[in-house]
């Protein structure tokens, strides 16, 4: 419904973000999310001693000064429409909830890209992450005699466990559900995994092994509303917050979190007349090799490494760059040394800088979602990228000493600002995992899009659901979201929602404008 620059003025190996989804501490949505990033939210909750009684925390633990009583949280975690995925329930509780929310999660992932993956006329691939299965450890087996399910070689129980939770069967189980034929792999490599899934699903595109793809990351705390231990010395705060950047920073606080992109060729996006959320001009992955301390730590020489990388195979200097979200951890080792090395990465360029590069982290506010943290940074970004703002890294009141701020052109962004800058707003993400594998993404706002004229008069929009409870959950979804201030065009809308799978319950609504819309979507009838 909109028309852009012609496809030859576009890069050639750019990869567009056509959807995506996610479910993170305090927030059900990228839009949530926004607002919460937007007004400075901590979405790092404290506890109540009920609520660890409940999850099995001993009152032993909790007269305990170590045992630290945060944590960031989602909502949902018990929730899943087995019917809808084609699943009977007593398979669905024996399924790990970090695959049942990615499968919800793949799902919106496509609705918000405007795709029914079955109807798709080519080949879709999945990357995804997920944590270790807590739940198989704390849930199935808790159930079972080790001695009869785990000492006596393999049984049909624990394979059939393994199937429903096991990080191996997390991709392939969203292309088997969704009938997708393109490459499907679990990718690994601890706090850097989502964002390698994202950098392998762009490999994938550009190599020509599939049309689309969807890239995403589950990690899954179970029990899930615990808080954790801190030891002195270890790399968990011992208030439960995190604070990037500042002197008083003492370690990160570990959370949960769901979330996944929709990926394709720029080129093939604007043809095919796709919503562009960002593009992504280049991505690198590097490993530090032994060259650090210790295997946990981290290479200040490699990170520089791939940063530098990135801009090169998105051709693009370092002093276009005008925001940084880093991987950012809080704690008083990791910071200094990120920082280091983005100072070699920009150093460089010879080109004068038009302004100084802001960094940010998004752990300050939803804590670190381990395999989803990267993700999770890529999906603020594109965020920022849209509303042409970067939000506050919370908790920074006073710069670490070792970050040495002044000797290049970073600052710690400590307040919401638009992002004003003269030329294309770019940003780099970045991802560092345990064990070294760093990966670090170029991304853009995407190109300007010319609305066509749309002739004033009302829009017809069609709804469809398999119950009343979906139903009456969809309308509100979509009724929230066209309230939002966010201008929409409806006839776009109404186009989309015409294009979705037909359910047997229905709904047709003659609406006349946004707000028309809203109205009629959220009304009680």
């Amino acid at each position: 419904m909109n028309e852009t620059s012609p496809p030859d003025a576009l890069p050639a190996n750019a990869i567009a973000v056509i959807g995506m989804a996610a479910r993170l501490p305090g927030a059900n949505s990228p839009s949530e999310f926004w607002d919460n990033l937007r007004r400075g939210e901590e979405s790092i909750v404290t506890l109540s001693e009920g609520q660890l009684a409940a999850a099995g925390v001993t009152q032993e633990s909790l007269a305990n000064p170590l045992y630290v009583r945060r944590a960031p949280l989602v909502d949902g975690i018990d929730e899943f429409d087995s019917e809808f995925f084609g699943m009977p329930p007593q398979t669905a509780r024996m399924m790990d909830p970090q695959h049942r929310m990615f499968l919800q999660t793949a799902w919106h992932a496509f609705e918000d890209a405007g795709y029914d993956p079955a109807e798709y006329d080519g080949s879709i691939g999945v990357y995804a992450t997920s944590a270790t299965s807590m739940y198989m450890v704390h849930n199935l087996l808790s159930h079972h005699d080790p001695n009869q399910i785990l000492a006596q070689g393999a049984t049909f129980d624990l394979i059939n466990m393994s199937l429903y939770n096991d990080k191996d069967y997390l991709a392939t189980r969203v292309s088997h559900l969704f009938n997708l034929r393109g490459p499907s792999m679990t990718v690994q490599t601890a706090c850097s995994s989502s964002l390698v899934a994202v950098h392998s699903a762009c490999q994938s595109l550009l190599s020509g092994e599939c049309d689309m793809v969807l890239a995403g990351g589950v990690s899954l705390r179970v029990p899930h509303q615990v808080g954790y231990w801190h030891e002195p010395g270890s790399m968990v705060s011992p208030l439960g917050r995190c604070r990037p950047f500042d002197a008083s920073a003492d370690g990160t606080v570990f959370g949960s979190g769901v979330a996944a992109v929709v990926l394709k060729p720029l080129q093939a996006a604007v043809e095919d007349g796709d919503r562009i959320h960002a593009v992504i001009r280049g991505s690198a992955i590097n490993n530090d090799g032994s060259k650090k301390m210790t295997y946990a730590a981290p290479n200040g020489a490699a990170q520089a490494d791939v940063i530098a990388e990135a801009h090169a195979v998105a051709d693009v200097d370092s002093s276009t760059v005008s925001y940084v979200e880093t991987h950012g951890t809080g704690t008083p080792l990791g910071d200094p040394i990120e920082i280091e090395g983005l100072r070699r990465a920009f150093g460089v360029s010879d080109t004068p800088r038009p302004g100084p590069c802001a960094v940010g982290s998004v752990k300050s506010n939803i804590g670190h979602l381990a395999e989803v943290s990267g993700l999770a940074g890529l999906i603020k970004t594109i965020l920022c990228l849209q509303n042409r703002a970067i939000p506050a890294s919370l908790n920074y009141t006073t710069p670490n000493p070792a970050l040495n701020l002044e000797q290049g052109p970073f600052v710690v962004q400590s307040e919401y600002t638009p992002w004003e800058w003269d030329g294309v707003l770019r940003a780099g993400v970045s991802s560092f995992g345990v064990g070294g594998t760093n990966v670090h993404l170029v991304v853009e706002e995407a190109p300007a899009v010319t609305p066509t004229v749309v002739q004033p008069g009302s829009q017809l929009l069609r709804l469809s659901a398999r119950s009343t409870e979906a139903m009456d959950d969809y309308r509100a979804a979509l009724g929230a979201e066209l309230a939002r201030p966010e201008a929409r065009d409806l006839a776009d809308v109404a186009f989309t929602l015409a294009d979705r799978r037909n359910e047997k319950i229905r709904l047709a609504a003659v609406v006349h404008d946004q707000q028309n819309a809203a109205a009629v979507l959220q009304a009680a009838e």
